[in-house]
Parts: structure tokens; C-alpha cells; sequence
């Protein structure tokens, strides 16, 4: 192994140790300020409230971690799709609309049609798939910003899936009893996730082998970025277009596949949260567009973009968050736990910026060591 390939594994060990202490930095930050937030609103209970957010679901175990586990799963597949996209230099700010396609192909196949849960699961991810490719084909043969196609297709994907669920209170999907859409344990109960026990271990009706697929998929989206030629084009079309144009790859090809693949993977998501039981689609409320959607880009901000750092992210996310569900509403509001995570993510805007000063910073310094010792070494010969 030569000296520059040794160097460019130190600077990116030390890269990978700089964003995860970047992204602590954050957290502790976030933390901090949640903490003066609660103090400010009533200092009296102020602790109890900030024990109550740092337990998580710890605090009413174990079925609060069964609950963190069940909105950890979604929250997993909606930051890869973000992640996905970040890598390949796309903004997926449609990861909402995404999951609200792949609602709706989860929920018609397994009401209406009966299909087996892993057949549902492959039906959101083609609906989602279907809704991300669509920016994408804007984005890469009529170079239309896919933030402003992604935003406004949320907004149809939302209305049109409200419209087809709710169908004039005749539909196979709505029950107009619970103003819900039927539940899947009563109508389709094949439909649903298998739990493999874990609802009897953590005595919750949603926890499911979700947060597995999620993991397993997240593992399989890391592979496909960093060790296969696809995931290089990818990203080179990411970094610079024109140049990986230059270079033979096929750029208009790769934009149209990052969104498609981003699309799907937040359609899984969909699939995966609502195949688990853990709601049901409320076509006369869903009047926003998903939170969990949303709740994408976040993660794949705090984990820097990297698939495996997605599922550390979303499962503190998800921690933090249903902490705040557990917060006395007599004194505070659940959403604290979103000022909190606002402000980690604020933060970690910067973190690029910070990570990118200090690299360059060590670099420097390894070529001021070397020139001197060339220097020396060179003072050396001549007195030789």
C-alpha cells in the first residue's frame, strides 16, 4: 500500500469521525435548548418534563419502545429517500406525497383487492415509485427544478388519493361509521405485517417485522450506493453532470432513476407503517400532507446522508419524539419535541460547513509537515 493511499484512508477515517462527532455536537445542542424551552414554560416541572423526552419510550416500557420501534420502520425508508437523492445531488422534498401514493397502493390492494401483506408492501412501492419518477422526468428532459415538481405533487398525490379512498362515502375502502378507512385486522387480516411475537413482547398491536425490513432495505441502499457501478453513476451525476456526461454515463437516464428509486423507497415506508396497523387513513382529516414524509428530511440531514447513519437518526427521531407524547400536557405540549429536533437539524446545516474547515485545516497542516520534511531531507543531501 503507497503513502497516498494510506493518507486518503486517514483523512477518511477522520472524515467519518468528524461528522458523527458534528452530529452529537448538534444533539446536545438541540437538547440544551429544549431544556431552557421547558424551564421557560414552567421551571417547576421543567425536569420531569426533559426526563420524560430523554426516556423516550423507556418512559412507559415496555410498550413505548414497541411504539418508537413502529415509527422508527416509516421513518427509516422516508430519510433513504431523501438520503438517496442527497446523494445524487437531488433536494426530494417529495418524499410526502411518495408516502401518500404508496398509502393508498398499500391500502387498495390489501381492502379492496385482499392481496397478501408482502404483495401490498410491492404494490406502495410501485405507487410510490410512480409519484417520484414523475419530478424526475421534469428535472432531467425539461431542467424543471424538482423542488417546485416535487411540492406540487404532494398537494395533487394528497387530494387525488383522498378523493379515490373516500369516493362519495360508497367505497370499498372508507368506513363511514369511524370516518376511517376499514380497518385491516377485520377486513383483510392477511394483509397485515406478521409481528413474529414482538406485540406480545412489547404489548402494542402495531409492532411489527417493519423496523426489520427497514433496516435490511437501509443496508441493501448502502451497498447499492458505495460498492456497485450504479450507485458510482450515480453519484457522479450527483457532483457534476456535464463531467459524468463527458465521461459516457447516461445523466438524463440517472436523474429519472435516483427520483423513481427515492419515490419507492418512501412508498415502502408508507406500506410499511400502515401494513402494520399502526393508523388508519383519515380521508376527511388528512387535509396536510403526512408528517412522516416530512420527517425524511431531517434524518437525512442528522445522518449526513449515509444510509446506515439513517437508521441511528430515525430511531433517535422517533425516541425524542415519542418522549414528547409523554410530556404532562396540564404544563407542556408534545411539540416541544419538534422544537427540539428543529433546532438539531438547524444545526446541522452547519455541520458541512464545520466538517469542511477542520478537513482543510488538517490538510494543511500535512502539507506544511511534509514540505518541511522534504526540506530537511533535502538539507541532508546537500551536506552529504
Amino acid at each position: 500500500m503507497d503513502n497516498s493511499t494510506k493518507k486518503n484512508k486517514k483523512i477518511d477515517i477522520s472524515s467519518g469521525i468528524l461528522s458523527v462527532l458534528a452530529s452529537l455536537i448538534c444533539i446536545i445542542i438541540g437538547l440544551l435548548v429544549g431544556l431552557v424551552i421547558l424551564y421557560c414554560i414552567n421551571s417547576e416541572n421543567a425536569l420531569d418534563g426533559f426526563s420524560r423526552i430523554l426516556k423516550g419510550g423507556f418512559y412507559l416500557k415496555p410498550k413505548g419502545i414497541g411504539t418508537v420501534l413502529a415509527q422508527t420502520a416509516p421513518l427509516i425508508m422516508t430519510g433513504l429517500s431523501v438520503a438517496f437523492a442527497f446523494k445524487t445531488g437531488l433536494f426530494n422534498i417529495g418524499a410526502a406525497g411518495q408516502y401518500t401514493l404508496g398509502a393508498l397502493g398499500a391500502l387498495y390492494f390489501a381492502l379492496v383487492l385482499k392481496m397478501p401483506w408482502f404483495v401490498c408492501l410491492l404494490a406502495a412501492m410501485l405507487f410510490g415509485a410512480l409519484w417520484g419518477a414523475i419530478p424526475g422526468i421534469f428535472k432531467a428532459y425539461f431542467n424543471v427544478n424538482e423542488v417546485i415538481t416535487a411540492i406540487m405533487f404532494n398537494w395533487i398525490g394528497l387530494y387525488a388519493v383522498n378523493e379515490i379512498i373516500y369516493k362519495g362515502v360508497i367505497g370499498d375502502m372508507y368506513d363511514m361509521k369511524t370516518t376511517k378507512t376499514y380497518t385491516l385486522r377485520s377486513t383483510s387480516p392477511s394483509s397485515m405485517i406478521p409481528d413474529m411475537g414482538l406485540n406480545n413482547l412489547f404489548k402494542t398491536k402495531s409492532t411489527t417485522i417493519a423496523i426489520f425490513i427497514a433496516i435490511i432495505i437501509a443496508i441493501v441502499v448502502y451497498i447499492v450506493i458505495n460498492k456497485t457501478t450504479f450507485g458510482y453513476e450515480l453519484k457522479a451525476c450527483g457532483h457534476n453532470k456535464e463531467a459524468a456526461r463527458y465521461a459516457g454515463i447516461n445523466d438524463k437516464k440517472n436523474i429519472v432513476l435516483s427520483m423513481t428509486i427515492a419515490g419507492a423507497l418512501s412508498g415502502i415506508g408508507a406500506g410499511l407503517y400502515y401494513l402494520s396497523g399502526v393508523a388508519e387513513w383519515n380521508p376527511q382529516v388528512s387535509t396536510a400532507l403526512p408528517a412522516m414524509g416530512f420527517n425524511g428530511i431531517p434524518v437525512a440531514l442528522l445522518a449526513l446522508s449515509n444510509p446506515i447513519g439513517v437508521i441511528f437518526a430515525a430511531l433517535f427521531v422517533s425516541h425524542i419524539t415519542v418522549g414528547g407524547g409523554y410530556l404532562p400536557t396540564k404544563y407542556f405540549q408534545p411539540e416541544i419535541a419538534d422544537v427540539i429536533i428543529a433546532v438539531i437539524i438547524y444545526l446541522c446545516a452547519f455541520v458541512m460547513l464545520f466538517k469542511g474547515m477542520v478537513l482543510e485545516a488538517i490538510a494543511n497542516k500535512k502539507k506544511k509537515k511534509d514540505a518541511q520534511t522534504q526540506t530537511s531531507d533535502m538539507g541532508k543531501g546537500a551536506a552529504e
